[in-house]
């Protein structure tokens, strides 16, 4: 199953919903967004700086990945960039094709 990376960024009102609920009931939320699309938390961790929380979710596909940041935008609680992960043997799997390509100006 596809990996992403989740990184969220909680808006007043949702930081003011963590204070009251606390992380452990965000990491819950979490998980059962996930399941809904037919997916799950592989990790979820609160962090400082620019970043509110890493999460790496498997969900079946790009569409489901959509569909959870699209929810969790639509909430007005938080933001969220999502990064597609892959694996070494992915990487080599692309390193075996060879697509046409010229660079501008050659």
């Amino acid at each position: 199953m596809p990996k992403y990376l989740l990184k969220v960024n909680y808006t007043a009102e949702g930081a003011k919903g963590v204070l009251k609920e606390g992380g452990s009931k965000r990491r819950a939320v979490a998980q059962g967004l996930a399941e809904s699309v037919g997916g799950k938390i592989e990790s979820f961790y609160f962090a400082f700086g620019d970043t509110d929380v890493y999460a790496i979710a498997d969900v079946p596909d790009a569409a489901s990945a959509a569909a959870v940041a699209l929810t969790v935008a639509s909430s007005g609680g938080a933001t969220t960039r999502t990064t597609v992960l892959m694996t070494p043997e992915e990487v080599d799997a692309a390193c075996k094709k060879s697509p046409l390509y010229s660079a501008p100006g050659r």
